[in-house]
């Protein structure tokens, strides 16, 4: 899929510079795709590079709360819950261990460490599946809820709004947690009403209910201020919130007594690694794009929403974000590359680099997932997962959009 996007970049490029040159007479539509390509390819290098401190930074932090037990303590809480959502997994089974370890690191934003996890699970969930081609129910709420993202700590977001010129690379921070939680719980919902789960389970209910009334609490407290104000306290929010659980990894290590310095510049290390592999790809979708953009073809695109925007009377400053939530489905390098060229062209502190920041933190890239986890074990016949899949992102991306309008708007 993520072939097909790239190549049509340029395909629909040359083919609207094309018709600007034969029928416009327009002969500057070919030398700005030519300058987009060497620049967009550039500022990608530069951004990579810049990037790698930033990442050093919180993969660093993020290694220490790794050993000092955040993810073995959310693993404790998680277990429960999935052990009610799954009932045909056996209690003590490796597979409930493998997904809670998978989603309390994808909560933490450790990416590195949830792949191997998620793998690990489906194949944990694929020995007890009776049709070894076909998706079981487990397999598929687990991959579901891989794909909504539940994240508490989107760490790469806000190293690339640092890197963008943020004032407050956080000040995305509550409305991510808000539009992730809509996209998990619509994923959830979704699969519990093809598979019949029974939320009403106490032990369920209980988990649900505890989630939903904080977020119901902290939407009736952000709800009840001005704009402004609003800005100005979730913003204090989160860095309380973040800097609070920086230093409870640090307390945590020290008292296991670990190095907590060496587990730092360990990780520190990987954040640079990380910062440098991505170059390639940022290169690929960055130039793409650029060329896309520079062609015209975005504008023809984004005129036409615009026209069918003007006709429902709604806003139109979304829709520059929308490349953004049109991509993630399909590829999160292809999103991630669209978010920061919106933030490079309208600036990250502007109200559609604000959106797309938190289009990008609202969900998963659900093909890429259903590819990867179930590639893994050897399923054709995903059955409603797909679906299922995209309801999450539909939920994610529209409180996404919504969250931005109320807390930036």
């Amino acid at each position: 899929m993520l072939n097909f996007v790239w190549i049509l970049f340029f395909l629909s490029a040359f083919a609207v510079a094309l018709c600007k040159l034969l029928f416009l007479g327009d002969q500057t539509a070919f030398a700005a795709i030519i300058e987009a390509m060497f620049g967009q390819a550039k500022t990608a290098f530069e951004i990579s590079l810049g990037l790698s401190g930033v990442l050093a930074l919180w993969m660093g932090l993020m290694k220490i709360g790794e050993h000092s037990g955040f993810v073995a303590l959310l693993t404790r809480a998680l277990n429960p819950l999935f052990s009610h959502l799954m009932p045909e997994i056996p209690h003590s089974h490796p597979a409930l261990g493998a997904m809670t370890m998978n989603i309390a690191a994808n909560m933490l934003g450790l990416d590195n460490a949830a792949t191997p996890m998620g793998i690990k699970a489906m194949q944990e969930m694929q020995s007890l599946n009776p049709h070894p081609d076909r998706a079981s129910n487990a397999q598929i709420l687990f991959l579901v809820l891989n794909t909504s993202s539940v994240t508490l700590f989107p760490v790469t977001i806000f190293a690339y709004r640092a890197q963008l010129g943020a004032a407050n690379p956080t000040d995305v921070f509550i409305p991510i947690l808000i539009a992730t939680y809509a996209s998990t719980l619509a994923g959830l919902l979704a699969v519990a009403w093809v598979q019949k789960i029974r939320l009403w389970d106490k032990v369920v209910l209980a988990y649900l209910g505890g989630i939903t009334a904080l977020i119901g609490g902290m939407l009736a407290y952000f709800a009840g201020l001005e704009q402004a104000e609003m800005m100005r306290q979730s913003a204090l929010v989160s860095h309380v919130v973040l800097f609070a659980l920086v230093v409870a990894f640090i307390v945590a290590a020290l008292h296991k007594e670990l190095n907590a310095y060496e587990l730092f510049v360990d990780g520190a290390k990987q954040g640079f690694q990380t910062a440098i592999s991505i170059i390639p790809y940022l290169v690929a979708m960055l130039v793409a794009f650029g060329v896309f953009r520079a062609s015209g073809a975005l504008a023809l695109l984004t005129d036409v929403i615009g026209l069918l925007t003007d006709l429902m009377g709604l806003d139109k400053r979304f829709i520059d974000a929308v490349p953004t939530a049109l991509m993630k489905p399909f590829s999160g390098s292809g999103a991630r590359a669209m978010m920061i060229d919106t933030m490079q062209t309208h600036g990250a502190d502007s109200f559609v680099g604000r959106m797309a920041s938190v289009v990008q933190g609202s969900t998963e890239t659900t093909f890429y997932v259903l590819a990867v986890y179930f590639g893994a074990v050897n399923i054709k016949r995903i059955r409603h997962a797909a679906a299922c899949g995209l309801i999450a992102d539909l939920a994610g991306i529209s409180t996404a959009i919504f969250m931005t309008y109320w807390f930036f708007g």
